[in-house]
């Protein structure tokens, strides 16, 4: 992302990178953003005035065009919001910002976002940055200089597929005793009696993760 706006604060992108699962570039070009640029993060970007000049990029709609073609390879958009047919997964960190940044939109349940999954989240509100799970997680370092797609676009792909990898275990306290009936601590009487009122269908609902475990793309 570079700066737009009259402090340079306003990030606009001007740059994107699509990879595929084996890491195998799909689309990068240079973009050049509809609004002014005021600061082109340079040390951050090592983005120039002269990339961003016709011949050497692309325009967001051109970019947002080719984009969409490689998500959703053939699908009609309309069929891909309820059903998945032919659409792909969307693998990134921060996805929502970037494709605001595109102008573009994608279902959420074809979205895996190394941001927002919870397994790799600081807590339930705070995120970690994509430098950090990428250390922490796969061992290496990202970002040391000037940052490039392709690098965040790989270490997101290799945490995604690290985080799918992992196979559910039954908690080791699973077939330990019950504890006795004094040191349980019942539901409420009024929260119990709501309980009781739900149908088996709204006990499921309640107990399902609230989250949709990468594992099961598998």
């Amino acid at each position: 992302m570079v700066g737009a706006g009259s402090d340079g604060s306003l990030d606009v992108c001007a740059r994107v990178c699509v990879i595929d699962e084996q890491e195998n570039v799909l689309f990068e070009a240079f973009v050049r953003p509809l609004l002014p640029v005021t600061h082109y993060r340079y040390e951050t970007t090592g983005i120039r005035p002269e990339h961003l000049r016709d011949g050497a990029s692309v325009t967001v709609k051109s970019a947002q065009r080719r984009v969409e073609e490689l998500l959703l390879d053939g699908e009609q958009p309309w069929r891909a919001r309820t059903s998945r047919g032919r659409a792909r997964l969307l693998v990134g960190h921060g996805l929502d910002h970037d494709l605001h940044a595109l102008h573009m939109d994608y279902p959420a349940y074809l979205k895996r976002d190394t941001a927002t999954y919870p397994p790799l989240m600081k807590t339930s509100k705070l995120s970690n940055s994509l430098r950090f799970l990428t250390l922490n997680y796969l061992g290496y370092e990202i970002q040391t200089g000037h940052q490039h797609p392709f690098e965040d676009c790989v270490a997101a792909m290799r945490l995604y597929r690290r985080m799918r990898g992992q196979q559910h275990h039954p908690r080791a306290d699973a077939h330990a005793p019950a504890p006795a009936a004094d040191d349980q601590q019942p539901f409420p009487s009024w929260r119990q009696r709501e309980l009781e009122r739900m149908t088996p269908e709204d006990l499921l609902r309640l107990s399902t993760p609230d989250y949709h475990c990468w594992c099961l793309d598998a």
